[in-house]
């Protein structure tokens, strides 16, 4: 593809750009020489001091701009956000891909996988190495884009072909040697498949990841999601109790080991493997810091500790001075909320969770009236019980008519990141007609619960809604 450059959006008030006086719909070409593959090429080029950046204007001239600036000065070039670049697609056919079990007629959006070590690092997200080269392996080791994330599934090689039915996934385990000969921090995931990488096969990839340690700082397995939509498809089972009772103590045998000989626990089970096992959650300190949160690890652990700790606060009176107007007005709205109900919708999997939290807030303040209803997932399939996979139009078709109250709360994971939209594309405005209801996003932390329950504004949790940048519609767990 030939090299065309990167459009300059628009340029930044009282920046080094607008005193240059480059206008926006000018293309940055390249920089001491060098042209620009992406936005870490862009923020790394531009480190230097004297810089020779050669842009074409808009009128189609070329101009090579000398300009000296300071070592941490941005240009002012604004390329409307993300990689600069297009994302890198998933080059996989896992057998366990969720994309792939989706119904047809959905957004477009929702059907793009990526695999993109870039977005790995920005975002989060996890790759699996299938589509990436040497070349690739040096530019995360030489712009230090770390942590990354990464896609195991299985360690071994041959397991790991037809796991992503890719046939050249097995050697490309080699980069988790490169990355971490050159010290790179890494985290690692296995998506669990009944029989085919769990049992034996899990016990050996635990095995072939310990000797990352420290490089690679936690390992989570999560269970693979199956949704009805699976016509076609590799056979996958849902797991049992009784599974998710061997996935633990498996993991658990691992993390007792682990811990008195490296001093971390390593390896994770996601919250799902506890309540499908009917287990109580690990303490905090089994978490190593929650280095996995949003792929499921820790965090109804987390959130209790916070719920726990704000009560325990509110009853003692001992807390820093900067909770003190949350605190009066926690107290403030539960005491006249005798009169006020709140609808809680939540997934079937943390509806127990969440009730048990009521219940430990209604032993303080017994006047509060809040409901909470756990949606069965009509949509994907009854086997998915996970909140971020609720959609819309089936909160809506469970709770029409009901008595919902003043309120209804959802959790955040239920939207699109950075949107009011579900799954299904219903948004947060039709829900709210639909039901006749006022409509609350609650977020993961234990304040933001509270803030939800007594009708406080989340300012934070507004921004992360109406303008946090779009990310991934990974939502595995």
């Amino acid at each position: 593809m030939k090299y065309t450059g990167h459009k300059i959006l628009n340029i930044e008030k009282g920046s080094i750009a607008e005193e240059l006086e480059i206008a926006p719909g000018s293309y940055l070409l390249e920089i001491n020489g060098q042209k620009i593959e992406d936005i870490f090429d862009y923020q790394f080029l531009i480190k230097d001091e004297y810089l020779e950046v050669l842009i074409r204007e808009v009128d189609g001239e070329e101009t090579l701009f000398e300009i000296d600036k300071d070592y941490d000065e941005d240009l002012g070039f604004d390329f409307g956000g993300g990689l600069m670049d297009d994302y890198k697609s998933c080059s996989n056919k896992c057998i366990f891909c969720f994309i792939d079990q989706m119904p047809k007629g959905m957004r477009e959006t929702l059907y793009f996988k990526d695999d993109d070590s870039r977005l790995s690092f920005l975002q989060g997200n996890y790759i699996t190495f299938t589509n990436m080269k040497d070349a690739d392996i040096d530019r995360i080791i030489k712009y230090r884009l770390e942590p990354i994330n990464i896609s195991v599934q299985t360690t071994n090689p041959i397991l790991r072909c037809k796991m992503l039915n890719n046939r050249f996934a097995g050697d490309k385990l080699k980069y988790l040697d490169r990355l971490n000969e050159a010290q790179i921090v890494m985290n690692g995931q296995i998506v669990l498949c009944k029989n085919v990488n769990d049992g034996k096969e899990l016990k050996r990839s635990i095995n072939d990841l310990i000797k990352y340690i420290p490089n690679m700082e936690s390992v989570s397995v999560v269970p693979a999601g199956v949704t009805k939509y699976r016509e076609g498809l590799f056979p996958l089972e849902s797991f049992s109790k009784e599974d998710a009772v061997k996935v633990i103590d498996l993991i658990e045998s691992y993390q007792k080991r682990l811990y008195k000989e490296y001093g971390t626990h390593f390896i994770h089970a996601s919250d799902e493997w506890y309540i499908l096992a009917g287990r109580s959650l690990p303490q905090a300190n089994n978490y190593d810091g929650y280095l996995q949160l949003e792929n499921g690890v820790g965090m109804m652990r987390l959130l209790e500790d916070e719920v726990d700790l704000i009560l325990k606060e509110l009853e003692s009176g001992n807390y820093d001075t900067s909770k003190k107007d949350l605190y009066k007005n926690i107290e403030q709205n539960f005491n006249v909320w005798f009169n006020k109900k709140i609808t809680i919708a939540t997934g079937v999997l943390s509806g127990g969770f969440i009730l048990s939290l009521i219940n430990k807030i209604k032993e303080k303040y017994a006047n509060i009236n809040i409901n909470v209803i756990p949606i069965k997932n009509v949509f994907f399939g009854e086997t998915i019980t996970v909140s971020g996979l609720v959609t819309g139009s089936d909160i809506i078709k469970q709770l029409k008519n009901k008595d919902l109250g003043d309120e209804l709360l959802i959790p955040i994971n239920m939207l699109r990141s950075g949107e009011k939209v579900f799954l299904d594309d219903v948004t947060v405005d039709d829900l709210e007609k639909s039901l006749n209801v006022k409509l609350r996003v609650v977020g993961t932390s234990g304040e933001s619960f509270f803030k939800a329950i007594c009708a406080i504004d989340d300012e934070f949790l507004r921004r992360q809604i109406y303008e946090q940048a779009d990310s991934s519609d990974s939502r595995q767990t």
